[in-house]
Protein backbone atom coordinates (compact mmCIF):
# COMPACT_ATOMS: atom_id res chain seq x y z
CA UNK A 1 0.00 0.00 0.00
CA UNK A 2 1.49 3.59 -0.63
CA UNK A 3 1.59 6.13 1.03
CA UNK A 4 -0.82 9.13 -0.42
CA UNK A 5 0.23 11.98 -2.17
CA UNK A 6 0.57 15.30 -1.63
CA UNK A 7 1.65 17.89 0.53
CA UNK A 8 0.96 16.08 4.03
CA UNK A 9 2.23 12.43 4.54
CA UNK A 10 -1.19 11.63 5.16
CA UNK A 11 -4.95 12.37 4.14
CA UNK A 12 -6.51 14.49 6.43
CA UNK A 13 -9.01 11.66 7.66
CA UNK A 14 -5.88 9.97 9.63
CA UNK A 15 -4.89 13.25 11.44
CA UNK A 16 -8.53 13.95 12.69
CA UNK A 17 -8.75 9.83 14.10
CA UNK A 18 -5.65 10.84 15.47
CA UNK A 19 -6.86 14.00 17.49
CA UNK A 20 -10.08 12.51 18.03
CA UNK A 21 -8.20 9.73 20.63
CA UNK A 22 -6.54 13.02 22.35
CA UNK A 23 -9.91 14.83 22.83
CA UNK A 24 -11.51 11.52 24.26
CA UNK A 25 -8.64 12.01 26.89
CA UNK A 26 -9.02 15.52 27.45
CA UNK A 27 -12.60 15.17 27.69
CA UNK A 28 -11.96 12.33 29.99
CA UNK A 29 -9.67 14.89 32.18
CA UNK A 30 -12.18 18.04 31.80
CA UNK A 31 -9.25 19.80 30.00
CA UNK A 32 -10.53 22.33 27.84
CA UNK A 33 -7.56 23.08 25.98
CA UNK A 34 -4.07 21.37 25.08
CA UNK A 35 -0.62 22.95 24.15
CA UNK A 36 1.63 20.22 22.52
CA UNK A 37 4.78 21.00 22.59
CA UNK A 38 6.77 17.68 22.22
CA UNK A 39 7.97 17.53 18.76
CA UNK A 40 7.08 13.91 17.74
CA UNK A 41 3.55 14.72 19.35
CA UNK A 42 3.22 17.70 16.74
CA UNK A 43 4.51 15.82 13.99
CA UNK A 44 1.99 12.88 15.19
CA UNK A 45 -0.86 15.44 15.10
CA UNK A 46 -0.50 17.70 11.97
CA UNK A 47 2.61 16.12 9.93
CA UNK A 48 5.13 18.67 10.99
CA UNK A 49 8.62 17.63 10.97
CA UNK A 50 10.67 20.97 10.32
CA UNK A 51 13.38 20.80 12.76
CA UNK A 52 12.20 23.84 14.52
CA UNK A 53 11.64 22.77 18.66
CA UNK A 54 14.72 24.38 19.97
CA UNK A 55 12.62 27.54 19.77
CA UNK A 56 9.14 27.93 21.69
CA UNK A 57 6.57 26.40 19.55
CA UNK A 58 3.20 24.75 20.11
CA UNK A 59 0.42 23.10 18.84
CA UNK A 60 -2.97 24.08 20.64
CA UNK A 61 -5.80 21.24 20.68
CA UNK A 62 -9.37 22.67 21.69
CA UNK A 63 -12.52 20.72 22.34
CA UNK A 64 -14.35 22.84 20.38
CA UNK A 65 -12.33 22.95 17.10
CA UNK A 66 -11.62 20.32 14.49
CA UNK A 67 -8.33 21.51 13.74
CA UNK A 68 -5.05 22.89 16.21
CA UNK A 69 -3.77 25.90 15.66
CA UNK A 70 0.24 25.98 15.54
CA UNK A 71 2.15 29.01 16.70
CA UNK A 72 5.97 29.36 16.17
CA UNK A 73 8.54 31.45 14.95
CA UNK A 74 7.97 33.46 12.05
CA UNK A 75 10.74 32.54 9.88
CA UNK A 76 8.96 28.74 10.51
CA UNK A 77 5.49 29.08 9.93
CA UNK A 78 6.10 28.87 6.16
CA UNK A 79 7.12 25.06 6.74
CA UNK A 80 4.25 24.50 8.58
CA UNK A 81 1.75 25.97 5.97
CA UNK A 82 3.65 22.82 3.54
CA UNK A 83 3.70 20.25 5.72
CA UNK A 84 0.32 20.23 8.14
CA UNK A 85 -3.14 19.64 6.85
CA UNK A 86 -4.52 22.47 9.27
CA UNK A 87 -6.02 25.52 7.13
CA UNK A 88 -3.05 28.44 7.03
CA UNK A 89 -5.19 30.92 8.56
CA UNK A 90 -4.67 28.56 12.00
CA UNK A 91 -0.61 28.91 11.67
CA UNK A 92 0.38 31.81 13.44
CA UNK A 93 4.32 33.15 13.31
CA UNK A 94 5.48 35.40 15.89
CA UNK A 95 7.84 37.85 15.75
CA UNK A 96 11.79 37.83 15.98
CA UNK A 97 12.20 40.46 18.42
CA UNK A 98 10.40 36.98 20.60
CA UNK A 99 13.95 35.13 19.92
CA UNK A 100 16.41 35.24 22.88
CA UNK A 101 14.58 37.92 24.43
CA UNK A 102 14.56 37.33 28.62
CA UNK A 103 11.68 39.31 29.14
CA UNK A 104 9.13 38.13 26.79
CA UNK A 105 9.28 35.84 24.66
CA UNK A 106 7.65 32.56 22.36
CA UNK A 107 5.38 31.17 25.20
CA UNK A 108 3.78 34.41 25.57
CA UNK A 109 2.99 34.28 21.77
CA UNK A 110 1.34 30.86 22.87
CA UNK A 111 -0.39 32.14 25.80
CA UNK A 112 -1.34 35.82 23.54
CA UNK A 113 -3.13 33.21 21.37
CA UNK A 114 -4.86 31.67 24.41
CA UNK A 115 -6.20 34.48 25.50
CA UNK A 116 -7.38 36.18 22.49
CA UNK A 117 -9.37 32.89 21.55
CA UNK A 118 -11.47 32.69 24.62
CA UNK A 119 -9.23 30.51 27.10
CA UNK A 120 -7.85 32.39 29.67
CA UNK A 121 -9.93 31.39 32.09
CA UNK A 122 -10.35 27.61 30.56
CA UNK A 123 -8.72 24.43 32.13
CA UNK A 124 -5.42 24.06 29.95
CA UNK A 125 -2.89 21.09 29.82
CA UNK A 126 0.79 21.31 28.99
CA UNK A 127 3.16 18.84 28.13
CA UNK A 128 5.21 19.78 31.39
CA UNK A 129 8.08 17.44 31.15
CA UNK A 130 9.39 18.93 27.87
CA UNK A 131 9.27 22.41 29.21
CA UNK A 132 11.69 24.45 31.67
CA UNK A 133 10.20 24.99 35.03
CA UNK A 134 9.71 29.12 34.80
CA UNK A 135 7.79 28.39 31.47
CA UNK A 136 5.25 26.20 33.04
CA UNK A 137 5.26 28.95 35.94
CA UNK A 138 4.65 31.54 32.96
CA UNK A 139 1.62 29.37 31.88
CA UNK A 140 0.27 29.28 35.50
CA UNK A 141 0.86 33.49 35.89
CA UNK A 142 -0.78 34.04 32.95
CA UNK A 143 -3.93 32.25 33.23
CA UNK A 144 -5.46 34.27 35.76
CA UNK A 145 -5.38 31.17 38.12
CA UNK A 146 -7.10 28.69 35.94
CA UNK A 147 -5.39 24.77 36.52
CA UNK A 148 -2.51 24.42 34.50
CA UNK A 149 -2.17 20.59 34.13
CA UNK A 150 0.56 17.85 32.91
CA UNK A 151 -0.69 15.88 29.92
CA UNK A 152 2.49 14.28 30.69
CA UNK A 153 3.04 11.41 28.33
CA UNK A 154 -0.35 10.98 27.23
CA UNK A 155 -0.06 11.50 23.30
CA UNK A 156 3.28 8.88 23.58
CA UNK A 157 1.14 6.41 24.85
CA UNK A 158 -1.72 7.31 22.61
CA UNK A 159 1.08 7.30 19.41
CA UNK A 160 1.92 3.59 20.68
CA UNK A 161 -0.44 1.86 18.76
CA UNK A 162 -0.35 2.09 15.43
CA UNK A 163 -2.37 2.47 12.04
CA UNK A 164 -1.89 0.76 8.85
CA UNK A 165 -0.59 3.96 7.44
CA UNK A 166 1.99 4.46 10.30
CA UNK A 167 2.57 0.56 9.82
CA UNK A 168 3.05 1.39 5.82
CA UNK A 169 5.22 4.04 7.05
CA UNK A 170 7.73 2.29 9.08
CA UNK A 171 7.22 -1.03 6.71
CA UNK A 172 9.15 1.58 3.56
CA UNK A 173 11.53 3.36 6.17
CA UNK A 174 12.46 -0.53 6.92
CA UNK A 175 13.49 -1.14 2.90
CA UNK A 176 15.50 1.75 3.20
CA UNK A 177 17.54 0.70 5.86
CA UNK A 178 17.40 -2.60 4.42
CA UNK A 179 18.88 -1.30 1.12
CA UNK A 180 21.21 1.08 3.31
CA UNK A 181 22.86 -1.86 5.05
CA UNK A 182 23.28 -3.66 1.89
CA UNK A 183 25.18 -0.54 0.63
CA UNK A 184 27.54 -1.13 3.35
CA UNK A 185 28.32 -4.56 2.27
CA UNK A 186 29.76 -2.81 -0.34
CA UNK A 187 31.67 0.08 0.66
CA UNK A 188 33.31 -1.21 4.07
CA UNK A 189 36.62 -2.71 2.36
CA UNK A 190 39.83 -3.31 4.20
CA UNK A 191 41.94 0.12 3.19
CA UNK A 192 38.68 2.25 2.61
CA UNK A 193 38.27 5.52 4.31
CA UNK A 194 35.62 5.29 6.92
CA UNK A 195 34.05 8.51 5.98
CA UNK A 196 33.77 7.31 2.42
CA UNK A 197 31.48 4.80 3.55
CA UNK A 198 29.09 6.82 5.82
CA UNK A 199 28.71 9.31 2.92
CA UNK A 200 27.70 6.39 0.79
CA UNK A 201 25.56 4.64 3.47
CA UNK A 202 23.95 8.31 4.31
CA UNK A 203 23.29 8.68 0.18
CA UNK A 204 21.61 5.95 -0.08
CA UNK A 205 19.30 6.58 3.05
CA UNK A 206 18.20 9.54 1.37
CA UNK A 207 17.95 8.41 -2.32
CA UNK A 208 16.24 5.38 -0.70
CA UNK A 209 14.53 2.17 -2.91
CA UNK A 210 11.97 1.26 -5.03
CA UNK A 211 11.20 5.03 -6.20
CA UNK A 212 10.49 5.63 -2.08
CA UNK A 213 12.98 8.26 -0.85
CA UNK A 214 13.92 8.80 2.87
CA UNK A 215 12.55 11.86 4.02
CA UNK A 216 14.88 12.73 6.76
CA UNK A 217 18.45 11.43 8.26
CA UNK A 218 18.72 9.71 11.72
CA UNK A 219 21.78 9.24 13.29
CA UNK A 220 24.91 6.98 11.92
CA UNK A 221 26.86 4.83 14.00
CA UNK A 222 29.54 3.29 12.54
CA UNK A 223 32.23 1.64 15.44
CA UNK A 224 34.77 -0.03 13.79
CA UNK A 225 37.97 -1.78 15.69
CA UNK A 226 39.36 -0.67 17.78
CA UNK A 227 36.30 1.33 18.96
CA UNK A 228 33.72 -1.72 18.97
CA UNK A 229 33.27 -1.55 22.98
CA UNK A 230 31.18 2.23 21.69
CA UNK A 231 27.80 2.33 20.98
CA UNK A 232 26.78 5.87 19.94
CA UNK A 233 29.83 7.50 17.90
CA UNK A 234 29.84 7.60 14.14
CA UNK A 235 32.69 7.44 11.84
CA UNK A 236 36.47 8.03 12.43
CA UNK A 237 39.26 9.09 10.17
CA UNK A 238 40.59 6.07 9.59
CA UNK A 239 40.43 3.40 7.27
CA UNK A 240 38.94 0.17 7.63
CA UNK A 241 41.87 -2.61 8.33
CA UNK A 242 41.86 -6.02 6.98
CA UNK A 243 41.06 -8.63 10.55
CA UNK A 244 38.98 -5.43 12.21
CA UNK A 245 35.69 -5.50 12.92
CA UNK A 246 32.43 -3.04 12.54
CA UNK A 247 29.08 -2.56 14.63
CA UNK A 248 26.54 -0.52 12.41
CA UNK A 249 23.40 0.87 13.48
CA UNK A 250 21.49 2.93 11.33
CA UNK A 251 17.91 3.93 10.50
CA UNK A 252 15.44 4.53 6.92
CA UNK A 253 13.11 7.28 8.30
CA UNK A 254 9.76 8.05 6.44
CA UNK A 255 7.45 11.48 7.55
CA UNK A 256 9.22 10.83 10.84
CA UNK A 257 8.65 7.11 11.37
CA UNK A 258 11.64 5.36 12.10
CA UNK A 259 12.86 1.90 11.25
CA UNK A 260 16.27 1.08 12.59
CA UNK A 261 18.57 -2.07 11.66
CA UNK A 262 22.19 -3.30 13.80
CA UNK A 263 24.85 -5.22 11.89
CA UNK A 264 28.16 -6.41 12.31
CA UNK A 265 30.69 -6.72 9.86
CA UNK A 266 34.18 -8.54 10.07
CA UNK A 267 36.86 -7.80 7.49
CA UNK A 268 38.15 -11.48 7.37
CA UNK A 269 37.40 -14.48 9.19
CA UNK A 270 35.40 -13.33 12.56
CA UNK A 271 36.98 -14.43 15.86
CA UNK A 272 35.96 -17.52 17.59
CA UNK A 273 34.74 -15.37 20.60
CA UNK A 274 32.31 -13.19 18.08
CA UNK A 275 31.45 -16.18 16.58
CA UNK A 276 30.02 -17.69 19.98
CA UNK A 277 28.08 -14.08 20.90
CA UNK A 278 26.43 -14.29 17.41
CA UNK A 279 25.24 -18.08 18.05
CA UNK A 280 23.79 -16.91 20.93
CA UNK A 281 22.60 -13.29 20.67
CA UNK A 282 20.38 -15.01 17.11
CA UNK A 283 19.51 -17.82 19.77
CA UNK A 284 18.12 -14.89 21.58
CA UNK A 285 16.84 -12.56 19.29
CA UNK A 286 14.93 -15.73 18.04
CA UNK A 287 13.44 -16.77 21.41
CA UNK A 288 12.55 -12.87 22.30
CA UNK A 289 10.40 -12.52 18.66
CA UNK A 290 9.04 -16.00 19.69
CA UNK A 291 7.44 -14.18 22.95
CA UNK A 292 6.22 -11.41 20.98
CA UNK A 293 2.62 -11.98 20.95
CA UNK A 294 -1.01 -9.77 22.81
CA UNK A 295 -1.15 -10.06 26.09
CA UNK A 296 2.68 -11.15 26.43
CA UNK A 297 4.59 -7.95 28.42
CA UNK A 298 7.65 -6.33 27.47
CA UNK A 299 9.28 -8.05 30.15
CA UNK A 300 8.52 -11.77 28.92
CA UNK A 301 10.11 -10.70 25.55
CA UNK A 302 13.14 -9.56 27.66
CA UNK A 303 13.35 -12.64 29.94
CA UNK A 304 13.19 -14.72 26.74
CA UNK A 305 16.28 -13.24 25.21
CA UNK A 306 18.33 -12.77 28.43
CA UNK A 307 17.85 -16.54 29.29
CA UNK A 308 18.78 -17.76 26.07
CA UNK A 309 21.65 -15.42 26.26
CA UNK A 310 23.11 -16.84 29.11
CA UNK A 311 22.84 -20.36 28.18
CA UNK A 312 25.90 -19.68 25.74
CA UNK A 313 27.77 -17.88 28.59
CA UNK A 314 27.36 -14.22 27.42
CA UNK A 315 24.54 -11.35 29.30
CA UNK A 316 23.88 -8.25 28.06
CA UNK A 317 23.72 -5.34 30.64
CA UNK A 318 21.39 -2.70 28.81
CA UNK A 319 17.55 -3.27 28.18
CA UNK A 320 16.84 -5.39 25.05
CA UNK A 321 14.78 -2.87 23.03
CA UNK A 322 11.92 0.48 23.32
CA UNK A 323 8.96 1.65 21.75
CA UNK A 324 9.97 2.90 18.51
CA UNK A 325 8.03 5.18 15.74
CA UNK A 326 8.70 8.98 15.40
CA UNK A 327 12.01 10.11 15.57
CA UNK A 328 13.41 6.91 16.58
CA UNK A 329 12.53 6.14 20.04
CA UNK A 330 8.94 6.75 22.02
CA UNK A 331 8.47 7.20 25.89
CA UNK A 332 6.71 4.77 26.62
CA UNK A 333 7.52 1.02 26.84
CA UNK A 334 10.92 -0.88 27.16
CA UNK A 335 11.84 -3.95 26.69
CA UNK A 336 13.50 -4.85 29.63
CA UNK A 337 13.53 -7.31 32.92
CA UNK A 338 10.24 -6.50 34.52
CA UNK A 339 8.60 -4.04 32.55
CA UNK A 340 4.70 -4.88 32.50
CA UNK A 341 3.88 -3.07 30.00
CA UNK A 342 1.14 -5.05 27.72
CA UNK A 343 2.01 -6.07 24.07
CA UNK A 344 -1.02 -5.11 21.92
CA UNK A 345 -1.67 -5.85 18.05
CA UNK A 346 0.69 -2.75 16.10
CA UNK A 347 2.57 -1.78 18.54
CA UNK A 348 6.02 -1.64 17.38
CA UNK A 349 9.38 -2.25 18.68
CA UNK A 350 13.18 -1.82 18.16
CA UNK A 351 14.76 -4.99 19.38
CA UNK A 352 17.68 -3.56 20.44
CA UNK A 353 20.38 -6.63 20.95
CA UNK A 354 23.34 -4.63 20.38
CA UNK A 355 26.10 -5.94 23.66
CA UNK A 356 29.12 -3.94 24.88
CA UNK A 357 31.03 -6.41 26.58
CA UNK A 358 34.47 -4.83 27.63
CA UNK A 359 36.34 -2.17 26.42
CA UNK A 360 37.61 -3.55 23.70
CA UNK A 361 34.85 -5.99 22.43
CA UNK A 362 31.01 -5.01 21.34
CA UNK A 363 28.37 -6.44 19.06
CA UNK A 364 25.23 -5.09 16.82
CA UNK A 365 21.99 -6.88 15.90
CA UNK A 366 18.49 -5.61 16.02
CA UNK A 367 15.33 -5.76 14.35
CA UNK A 368 12.52 -3.43 14.47
CA UNK A 369 9.03 -5.24 14.75
CA UNK A 370 5.42 -4.92 15.26
CA UNK A 371 2.43 -6.98 17.15
CA UNK A 372 0.75 -8.99 15.42
CA UNK A 373 -2.83 -10.39 15.93
CA UNK A 374 -1.49 -13.61 16.79
CA UNK A 375 2.61 -13.02 17.20
CA UNK A 376 5.20 -10.74 15.44
CA UNK A 377 6.16 -9.25 12.10
CA UNK A 378 9.62 -7.85 11.77
CA UNK A 379 10.19 -5.19 8.89
CA UNK A 380 14.03 -5.91 7.28
CA UNK A 381 14.30 -8.87 5.05
CA UNK A 382 17.63 -9.32 5.66
CA UNK A 383 19.54 -12.50 7.06
CA UNK A 384 20.77 -11.92 10.43
CA UNK A 385 24.28 -13.11 9.72
CA UNK A 386 27.51 -11.54 10.03
CA UNK A 387 28.12 -9.81 7.31
CA UNK A 388 31.69 -11.00 6.63
CA UNK A 389 33.97 -8.80 3.84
Amino acid sequence: MAMPKGAQAFPRSEYLRRLTAVKGEMERREIEVLVVTVPANITYLSGYTSKSGYVPQGLIVSLKDEEPAFITRRMDAPAAIHQMFVDRSRIFGYPEALIANPDKDGWDAIMDILIESGFENARIAVEASSLQGRTVEKFKTRSSGAPIIDFGNTISWIRGIKSDLEITAMREAAAIADAAMLKAKEVILPGAREADAAAEITATLIRGVNGIVGTDLASLYLCASPRTSTCHIPWAEDVFQLGSQVNLELAGVRHGYTSALMRTFSLGEPSDRLRRLHEGEVAGLEAALAAVKPGATCGDVATAFNTTLQKYGFKKESRCGYAMGINWTEPTASLKMGDPTILRPNMTFHLMLGNWIDEDFGYALSETFRVTETGVETFSSLPRDIFQI
